[in-house]
């Protein structure tokens, strides 16, 4: 018999002789079944006959949908929802499976229905058991049942388990038609990597995946908020297009390409080569191509570091070929593009025609304007553009203060930017400290050291230091002989772990060293350049090497890659927190993956001090080239074997764990580092320590440290992660303990409440998190802690 791609009846039901609610309510997870995200109401119309088909549940479902939202649907770029929508007109593979009752042995058939009712209520490990206890006599036929009876009740995590138990049979043979089909139920439930590894599986064995695999693998990973999953959509279409030969729907072409400008225009102009591939086949399958589609790629074409005036003529004559208005949105696009080239003309022509359209005039138009003139070389032009912002907006931004500060800056006009600067600070608006930076740098390069130090002071009372702004001043006190204050800020800057120092930082300091004669400075900062791995300025070269000639020592440059104690301990602490290491095949090589979230602000501290203490192992694509430049939220080293320890500690079969020795290396340091990365302050000041990769075994190992250590804890598992949780005075000396390790500019974020601790006002403040409750635990941790869960 031949089963649709959206299920069939229930024969499991009908060869037990039981009705199919009664094995719906015998299962322990049966409550959202058909979860078909129907509207509420008090009889589903799922529930009207309980024999029907899912072929029929998906007709309600439809009816349903057109019943809210009409029978049409025509794209909105904004919405994008279109593509999602298409796959359940997409045809799916039909797979033809012998019924239940066909099956000639009355003890294979009662075996067949006990595993589709049995393998849906166990855990992946418990469900490998049950069928490695089948081998004897189970066969390609019977597990392909299985398959397709858990398909049927939407339990696919069931039968994509099933089949990759099957890979592992000698009987094993591919069978395409049932493959696509898990594939294209596996990528309707949006989980991307199983419905991606199905996809790779039909392309190892010489097979062109369908039109649905492809065009729901590809919604899958649009809609996954995963970093990397709209590079390997582009993939999946492009290959659509050249190895399938398929013509995608109008939808996948539009959801695809509002994904590639969906994000900041900085951090997606690489994507200008993919739009342009989805624009030419909108326009060789003689598609309708959407206004914004136009929109964006102009938009695109405008981040770009070299402007393409010829390609953004010929979009503009399409889009008036086409009978589209330019929008303002691509009025700014225009402004953005010949701003960067220095085209007055151009831009004003444009203004002109912003001003004009309906649409107002966005603060980054003139913003442009600025830049234009300030390109041609006249800034006091630009100082008008704000002044007319100010008219027409009623105030400037931010955005507009920074850039006109910056032309003013670069063009020396120093009463100008003194004076735009009291006007920036007392508009109240921020953050103040690129402005600041600019004008510190116009005062190093004129050489007006005393109001450098006047603004850096200023600074420091309204922003928090960085690097940047103490380099300036290190330079201004080198440049002006100042050499106490010099390595007073040098050992600030050394001892803040969130400031940090670098290789510009190192060698200027060491230039002022040698220059004033000062050896046995300079030797240190040598031997810490060393230890660091920063390069050596060659012009410092030769007193260098006279300054360590006294001494006999030889100036050398390290080349030998390994961690210091600092970092090793560093490394444990992240390891412990979730830090991700990939090795290769043979396992002679690994590479550590470091990931901070944007949304964090103690992510945001500890990605640059981390990005600073494992500079020199840092892969070189991952490299900033400029020292000051923002470091990514996601960088990664090269591969090493010198990381072989910690991927056998760490993960010694790709999966995380938590090393039987961890006691022994549970030092303050790991554990602020691993309290910065994943740790938690509570409402209540309380301190939580987030353990990934770890079991039982594991957790009871470290409690029973911290216990050694006069520390008590609680201990509670959500999901895979154990969190050990520090209440009252434990807070206290949990963070007692780490204070020396956690960074300057997070100690106020992360630190126990300390004040209401010393009042022992810590009677109750358990309850702000609900460490006794079992609900999310698998069981009890230990007897080890005091409190179990």
């Amino acid at each position: 018999m031949l089963f649709r791609s959206y299920g069939a009846h229930n024969h499991y039901a009908a060869a037990t002789a039981l009705p199919l609610s009664l094995h719906l309510s015998s299962h322990p997870h049966r409550r959202n079944l058909f979860n078909l995200s129907l509207p509420r109401s008090p009889r589903p119309p799922w529930r009207l006959s309980l024999t029907a088909s899912t072929d029929q549940l998906w007709a309600v479902k439809e009816s349903q949908e057109r019943a809210e939202g009409g029978e049409g649907f025509e794209f909105s770029f904004e919405a994008g929802e279109a593509a999602a929508r298409d796959v359940k007109h997409l045809e799916g593979a039909r797979a033809e499976v012998k019924e239940l009752e066909e099956v000639p042995e009355q003890w294979r058939r009662s075996k067949l229905a006990w595993l589709c009712k049995e393998l849906p209520a166990h855990k992946p490990g418990t469900l490998v058991r049950i069928l490695n206890a089948q081998k004897k006599w189970i066969v390609q036929e019977d597990a392909l049942y299985v398959a397709h009876h858990c398909m049927r009740i939407r339990e696919n995590e069931t039968a994509f388990r099933v089949y990759k138990w099957m890979m592992q049979r000698p009987w094993y043979q591919f069978d395409f038609d049932f493959i696509t089909r898990l594939a294209d139920y596996m990528g309707k439930e949006r989980k991307f990597s199983k419905c991606r590894e199905l996809f790779d599986d039909i392309i190892k064995q010489g097979r062109v995946p369908s039109e649905s695999t492809f065009h729901i693998l590809i919604v899958a990973y649009l809609s996954a908020p995963v970093q990397g999953c709209l590079e390997e959509a582009c993939g999946i279409y492009n290959k659509m297009i050249q190895l399938g030969g398929y013509k995608p729907r109008l939808s996948l072409h539009n959801s695809l390409f509002k994904a590639l400008v969906s994000k900041p225009g900085g951090s997606c102009k690489h994507h200008l080569k993919q739009a342009e591939f989805v624009f030419h086949n909108l326009v060789t399958c003689g598609l309708e191509v959407h206004k914004d589609v136009y929109a964006g790629l102009i938009w695109l074409h405008s981040y770009q570091d070299t402007i393409d005036r010829e390609r953004i003529i010929e979009l503009r004559e399409e889009m008036q070929k086409a009978g589209i208005e330019e929008s303002s949105d691509v009025h700014v696009s225009i402004l953005r593009a010949y701003s960067k080239e220095g085209d007055v003309e151009e831009v004003e022509r444009n203004w002109v025609k912003l001003v004009e359209s309906d649409g107002g005039i966005p603060s980054q138009a003139l913003v442009y304007r600025m830049e234009v003139y300030a390109k041609v070389g006249e800034p006091m032009k630009s100082l008008d553009v704000l002044r007319e912002m100010e008219r027409i907006k009623g105030a400037a931004n931010v955005v507009a203060y920074h850039t006109v500060i910056e032309i003013m800056a670069k063009a020396h006009k120093v009463e100008t930017a003194e004076t735009l600067m009291d006007e920036f600070v007392n508009s109240g608006l921020k953050p103040l400290m690129p402005s600041y930076i600019e004008l510190m740098s116009m005062y190093l390069n004129l050489d007006l050291h005393d109001k450098l130090e006047a603004t850096f002071m200023q600074c420091l009372q309204r922003c928090r230091s960085n690097r940047t702004i103490c380099s300036i001043y290190l330079d201004s006190l080198v440049k002006v002989g100042s050499l106490d204050k010099a390595s007073e800020i040098f050992n600030q800057m050394l001892n803040n772990g969130a400031i940090g120092i670098n290789s510009k930082s190192c060698n200027t300091i060491l230039r002022a060293y040698l220059d004033s004669g000062e050896f046995i400075e300079a030797e240190e900062i040598y031997d810490l350049m060393c230890e660091k791995k920063f390069d050596i300025d060659p012009l410092l070269m030769e007193k260098l090497d006279y300054a360590l000639s006294l001494k006999k020592k030889v100036v050398k440059k390290p080349t030998i890659l390994k961690l210091s104690k600092e970092q090793r301990e560093i490394l444990v602490g992240l390891l412990l927190g979730g830090l991700h290491i990939e090795s290769d095949e043979e396992r002679k090589n690994h590479v550590i993956h470091f990931e901070f979230s944007c949304n964090s602000t103690t992510h945001s501290v500890l990605r640059r001090h981390i990005y600073d203490e494992y500079h020199e192992w840092l892969h070189p694509a991952c490299r900033t080239k400029d020292e000051n430049e923002e470091v990514p939220y996601h960088f990664s080293t090269v591969a090493h074997s010198y990381f072989e320890f910690y991927a056998d500690q760490f993960r010694p079969k790709g999966r995380p764990v938590i090393p039987k020795l961890i006691h022994r290396w549970l030092s303050p340091r790991v554990l602020a580092y691993c309290y910065m990365s994943g740790g938690h302050r509570t409402s209540s000041g309380d301190l939580l320590l987030k353990l990934k990769g770890a079991n039982r075994e594991d957790v009871e190992r470290i409690v029973k440290t911290f216990k050694e250590k006069s520390l008590d804890c609680r201990v509670k598992k959500k999901g895979r992660v154990f969190w050990i949780g520090f209440f009252g005075s434990n807070s206290l000396l949990f963070w007692k303990l780490m204070e020396p390790y956690i960074l300057d500019d997070l100690k106020d974020l992360l630190k126990a409440d300390i004040q209401v601790l010393e009042n022992d006002a810590v009677e109750d403040r358990n309850q702000h998190i609900n460490f006794d409750s079992d609900s999310d635990s698998d069981g009890r941790v230990s007897d080890v802690c005091d409190n179990e869960i």
